[in-house]
């Protein structure tokens, strides 16, 4: 069964307005679904395919994995997109029937373990921003440096997510409770306890010179211009502090939270509670840090391995 191509680009509007007023998608999801459908729609353009049936699709799905030469966690985020796309059309009575429905893909799901830094390299990194304070001479750098030790402390002590730590308002903290909101993936909300009175001290020294950056909207993390910090400056602060460190080259801020969830496994932390502070919405998503917490392992297999005990 085959449709018009024009029925594709005529109704796309209308179902990005429905994934954030029906299914409360987050704007980057949106922007996401908005990416895949609108290069599916350039590519059955230069094809100059004007129907559209399974074989045109599967066609389309041939051309990302071999010329386009896409991971196939992407591929299947694409077809995932797409499927959602048609299924929407049948239910709007666009089109009778999805031509997804008749496709027979697999997908290779390839799991990658999370990249973690050791214990001895958080310590270089937060004591980098403390040896950095302690050089600067200017008022504002001083500053500047009393914000990122914030930044870097909050990311680690609560295992953020970058675009997470930039969304936190003024109000979403409570130094008094210790606890701060946190805006996660799919406008999802939890409330995380901020462990560290260290790091609670930190946010204070924050909070103290704040006004001195002449805010112009109430983020936490402002830059010298007084509005929000975006990820990307959040990024450049982690680099800065991981060169001065000296630790893996590789590392980005992420490496922080993958660290932190991994750290809690392995102090013996339960499973379902490590997801509901990262704010997984799948254990399953959660489970991938057992396979990278070694210290919990290694203290089992020294303490109950037979073959430790056989001497030859």
């Amino acid at each position: 069964m085959e449709f018009y191509v024009e029925k594709i680009e005529h109704n796309i509007n209308h179902y990005l307005t429905s994934l954030k007023t029906e299914k409360n998608l987050s704007d980057k999801s949106i922007k996401a679904y908005h990416s895949d459908l609108s290069n599916f729609l350039s590519w059955l353009k230069e094809k100059e395919y004007l129907k559209i049936d399974d074989e045109i699709v599967n066609i389309y799905i041939k051309y990302l994995q071999n010329e386009k030469k896409l991971k196939d966690s992407s591929i299947k985020r694409k077809y995932v997109a797409l499927k959602s796309y048609f299924k929407y059309l049948v239910h709007k009575k666009v089109i009778s029937y999805s031509p997804i429905e008749d496709c027979r893909i697999s997908f290779r799901t390839s799991k990658s373990l999370p990249k973690t830094l050791s214990r001895l390299e958080v310590e270089r990194l937060l004591k980098a921003q403390i040896e950095d304070f302690k050089i600067l001479k200017s008022e504002f750098r001083k500053n500047i440096c009393i914000r990122n030790i914030a930044i870097i402390e909050l990311l680690y002590c609560i295992g953020l997510r970058i675009g997470e730590l930039v969304d936190i308002n003024i109000e979403d903290i409570d130094l008094i409770e210790q606890t701060v909101l946190i805006h996660g993936k799919g406008r999802k909300e939890r409330i995380l306890f901020i462990s560290s009175t260290e790091v609670i001290d930190r946010i204070k020294e924050w909070l103290e010179i704040r006004s001195l950056f002449n805010p112009l909207c109430n983020s936490l993390f402002i830059n010298k211009y007084g509005t929000r910090l975006s990820i990307y400056s959040i990024e450049d602060i982690f680099y800065k502090y991981r060169e001065i460190a000296d630790i893996d080259t590789r590392s980005t801020p992420h490496y922080l939270r993958h660290t932190f969830a991994t750290q809690l496994l392995n102090n013996g932390a339960d499973l379902r509670a490590v997801q509901e502070i990262l704010g997984h919405s799948s254990v399953t998503t959660t489970q991938i840090y057992t396979e990278v917490s070694t210290e919990r392992k290694k203290e089992v297999l020294l303490k109950f391995n037979a073959r430790n005990h056989i001497k030859l």
